[in-house]
């Protein structure tokens, strides 16, 4: 028999961030939460801000769903929700800052003033010396009012460089300790960013490794009593929960597996909410489409599979008859490109793919979309993101396009949703969470534009 968990409204809690990105934020917070659940803690871990990559990190490390927190995106209410339920059953929660500590509109900054969450600042301290503490003490003052627990000195060269590290601040309390370089437990990064710990064979070898190194550190040694401790609001369940069941009786089809791996929990959450049952099939594993009534194409890495997926001849030909039969048809960025007649790969490499929709996508060297995007349906209105390294040339016209929160749009920009028949297409990330009835409608066999089917 499993005991009860005492319910309760405070644990420790931190925000690990760090002036920019690449400085180690994610292998601080996952050997944190690691070295913690290791000693049999409840460890909870959050994202700031939109990103699929880190929290596989995270949730290997702690063992439960990695939620994302943006005060935009997902909103404060649903922000306030999720930490309240991990702190009323856990012992720690640990919130991964997104770029740097003030970077973006909202920023990690933003998220921890709003909540009380103490900062940890895990500066990259490679050739530096004085200067760590400059930069630590603009960390913590550039804000009046702060909430800082300290900061933390990666990959650090020598115990007489930490020593150095250590002397440059104001503050010695500051001192968090410092991680060394280490092949052991460095996390390998492509282009969209970290690969993902599932793709990886010795990933819960690596984060034991950084635990163990962290142990070491004053960090480290902090019993939980120690860390900074909060209390939260009792407040309701996460607003994902609350949705009429717009999709009942109704099955979606959601592709998973390496290539199509960009998936938030809570969107899974919504869909449940909504309604439907949703059935798993992987494309690359030559899994055949299920009896569905929708299907959904998250995000992922099409362009590191493509010869494998120019392959699913069969997959391909369900699709087209699924969508021939008004079925409806949901694909987002890495699901699109399939999508699409041909794929160019980074190397000049075309591959033939799936067909659905005229053109061709390749992959560019640089950044071709980022930042937080708008999907207006009607008067619905759903929020998300983009994030991706490719472009397509295709004939087919935008039926809608997404819009920047806030700003005054120029025509044609914003990302391109395509409809074809039942086929709905975009480069936009959607967080379903932020308009449940949206949501429904990306699903339904309805025209895309109207909103009177609720």
């Amino acid at each position: 028999m499993v005991a009860a968990v005492t319910p309760r409204a405070s644990c420790a809690a931190v925000l690990v961030a760090a002036p920019a990105s690449g400085q180690g934020k994610t292998t601080v917070a996952a050997a944190l939460a690691r070295l913690h659940a290791r000693q049999g803690h409840r460890v909870r871990a959050f994202k700031c801000g939109p990103d699929f990559l880190d929290p596989h990190w995270l949730a290997l490390a702690t063992g439960a769903p990695v939620h994302s927190m943006d005060l935009w995106m997902t909103g404060e209410a649903d922000c306030r929700a999720r930490l309240n339920e991990a702190a009323a059953t856990c012992d720690l929660v640990i919130v991964e800052g997104v770029m740097g500590l003030f970077d973006g509109t909202p920023n990690a900054a933003d998220l921890a003033e709003r909540f009380g969450l103490a900062v940890i600042a895990v500066i990259d301290a490679r050739a530096m010396a004085g200067t760590f503490g400059a930069l630590a003490f603009g960390l913590q003052n550039f804000r009046p009012g702060l909430p800082w627990a300290g900061v933390l000195a990666n990959r650090v060269a020598s115990e007489r460089h930490a020593g150095m590290l250590k002397d440059a601040l104001r503050d010695p309390a500051q001192w968090l300790g410092g991680l060394p370089k280490s092949e052991a437990f460095a996390l390998p990064e492509r282009h969209l960013g970290l690969v993902g710990a599932g793709e990886i064979g010795d990933a819960m070898a690596r984060l034991d490794a950084a635990a163990d190194a962290l142990a070491e550190t004053p960090l480290g040694q902090r019993a939980l009593d120690a860390l900074p401790q909060f209390r939260f609001d009792d407040l309701p369940a996460p607003s994902a929960i609350a949705a009429q069941p717009w999709l009942a009786g109704r099955t979606i089809a959601v592709a998973r597996d390496a290539a199509f791996s960009f998936i938030y929990p809570a969107n899974l959450d919504q869909l449940t909410a909504l309604g439907a049952r949703v059935d798993f099939f992987s494309p690359l594993a030559g899994d055949a489409l299920p009896v569905c009534d929708a299907v959904w194409l998250p995000g992922g890495y099409p362009e590191l599979h493509a010869d494998a997926l120019s392959r699913c001849a069969p997959l391909r030909d369900a699709l087209a008859e699924h969508v021939a039969a008004g079925r409806p048809l949901w694909a987002e960025c890495g699901g699109m490109m399939s999508l699409f007649d041909t794929l160019v790969t980074a190397d000049g490499a075309e591959h033939r793919m799936w067909g659905l929709l005229p053109g061709r996508v390749t992959m560019q060297k640089r950044l071709s979309g980022l930042g937080p995007q708008q999907l207006d349906i009607g008067p619905l209105a759903l929020r998300g993101h983009t994030f991706h390294y490719s472009s397509c040339d295709t004939p087919q016209p935008a039926a809608l396009r997404t819009v920047k929160p806030g700003a005054v749009q120029a025509v044609g920009a914003g990302e391109a949703v395509y409809v074809k028949g039942a086929l709905r297409a975009s480069y936009f990330h959607a967080w379903f969470p932020s308009s449940p009835e949206a949501t429904a409608r990306l699903f339904l066999p309805k025209p895309l534009e109207r909103t009177d089917a609720f």
